[in-house]
């Protein structure tokens, strides 16, 4: 019970109703989520006699995915159940209230992706290697482990950028056959196209899923709207918003996003090391961007122009040149001493 204020008298009023966990150690602190479609509610608590905080799921019995008669709950617990790594909250205790089930996780203090919040591109790379790390292990359990629902609402992430993935209701062993009422449970927008059309799903699956999710971050779309940057081809339509992001990354992006699953990297490894050494920020100069969109017929006159500024500002007088070299090696050289073009040109700088 709590007291207010009202027209200057005092009135009590009840406070919000909470299950009574406590014969089965626990206790409510306050209601973290509601899924009202899927029939979640999702608390906070703490174990009794304890200052340890939980997540307990609440699933209505009367709402459930339905894998060859596997409930969704049944699934989730028995996939967590195989799991053991720092960034997905592992699982503690599950139990019985008639008509609802009940799902006891660790807790982590970190907010979802889907709040509120803007990141720099590179702090985005940051948050796509945690999650892909996480993926690396998924996908090198025995048999391999597809999420099926990565987004942003699924994605937790600290101060320190540590990503955390969780809501594994959907997840299912890649083995594992997916009956044909279910395969559109996933997110429109993130859900891959082989899902849609009901294709066996790959390790390159939730790759797509995790593109979508770094388009949201990249733009500051929320998941709701993230269908708006989907063009007529059913591609992601989204550089006008993001000009900042360098070219690698853009490729990188795009390729996580094919349609076609078999052009995209082929696991979360290779898309890893893929990443890895990406500049996420374009760092090219003004000239090589208009470069990079002019049409090919004037590049020629544009890449010369960009030789002589770039060879002025380097101080560098251009004595000779022996046929091989090219003018984008010209413009891809950033250092101004002791190189050689490959041997291709000799020259000296100005005293």
């Amino acid at each position: 019970m709590e007291l207010d204020v009202c027209n200057g008298h005092k009135q009590v009023i009840p406070l919000s109703h909470h299950p009574d966990f406590s014969k089965q150690g626990y206790q409510v602190i306050n209601e973290l989520g509601r899924n009202r479609e899927g029939g979640r509610v999702t608390y906070l608590a703490k174990v009794l006699n304890s200052n340890q905080q939980v997540v307990i799921k609440e699933f209505f019995a009367s709402v459930s995915a339905d894998w060859s008669g596997v409930k969704a709950y049944e699934r989730e617990v028995e996939i967590l159940q195989q799991l053991n790594h720092s960034r997905i909250p592992r699982y503690i205790d599950s139990f019985e209230m008639p008509g609802v089930f009940y799902l006891v996780q660790e807790y982590k203090n970190a907010p979802s992706l889907s709040s509120k919040r803007s990141f720099h591109p590179e702090q985005i790379k940051q948050i796509a290697l945690s999650i892909l790390e996480i993926l690396v292990y998924l996908q090198k359990q025995i048999p391999p482990i597809i999420h099926r629902d990565i987004k942003p609402e699924n994605i937790l992430i600290d101060e320190q950028l540590n990503a955390y993935l969780v809501d594994f209701g959907l997840a299912r062993i890649q083995r594992a056959k997916i009956a044909l009422s279910t395969f559109v449970t996933g997110t429109p927008g993130f859900m891959p196209p082989e899902e849609q059309f009901g294709h066996p799903l790959t390790e390159a699956s939730d790759l797509y899923s995790l593109g979508a999710t770094l388009i949201c971050l990249l733009t500051n779309t929320r998941s709701v709207d993230i269908c708006k940057l989907i063009d007529d081809n059913y591609r992601f339509n989204f550089q006008k918003l993001v000009p900042q992001i360098s070219p690698r990354f853009e490729s990188w992006l795009m390729k996580m996003l094919e349609r076609n699953h078999k052009r995209r990297y082929a696991n979360a490894t290779i898309a890893l090391e893929a990443l890895k050494p990406i500049e996420v920020v374009d760092s090219d100069t003004g000239i090589e961007n208009l470069i990079r969109t002019t049409k090919p017929l004037k590049r020629a006159t544009i890449l010369g122009i960009a030789t002589a500024i770039a060879l002025a500002t380097l101080g560098i007088t251009l004595m000779s040149c022996q046929p091989g070299i090219t003018v984008r090696q010209l413009l891809e050289s950033k250092e101004c001493q002791d190189f050689d073009f490959n041997g291709s040109c000799q020259y000296k700088t100005q005293d």
